[in-house]
């Protein structure tokens, strides 16, 4: 219902490249802006799924590969400073976002970010 998301569902479903790279960019994107995982990950998959599936069919790829993708990309963006889970975690820690959350970014966000977008590339070579 959102004006913007049909611009942002556009711009990811009209990517140039593999259908796994603009997979891992739409998963990791819906799930910074969700604030979480699972919930990125369902949006995407929800809204673009089906034809992520047709394009899987017409170049004869390995279905397991879209999932894969979709399952690590879930755990980039989806792990920003307001995701709940992070508050949770240093609410519970009696820690702040700003003496904690930098190793919570690296190794949560930008490790399976770099991972998911980069195998993405690699597996779109061999399709």
């Amino acid at each position: 219902m959102v004006p913007g998301f049909t611009v942002l569902k556009s711009a990811m479903i009209n990517m140039p490249g593999s259908i796994l790279f603009s997979e891992a960019v739409a998963v990791n994107v819906l799930s910074g802006a969700v604030g979480s995982g699972s919930g990125g990950m369902s949006i995407a998959l929800e809204t673009m799924g089906p034809l992520y599936l047709s394009k899987a069919a017409e170049v004869g790829m390995n279905l397991e590969w879209l999932h894969r993708i979709a399952s690590i990309a879930s755990g980039g963006l989806g792990t920003l400073p307001h995701n709940g889970a992070v508050i949770t975690l240093l609410a519970v820690c009696n820690c702040k976002h700003k003496e904690s959350y930098a190793d919570i970014g690296v190794t949560c966000c930008l490790i399976p970010m770099v991972v998911s977008l980069v195998l993405a590339l690699v597996f779109g070579l061999f399709v």
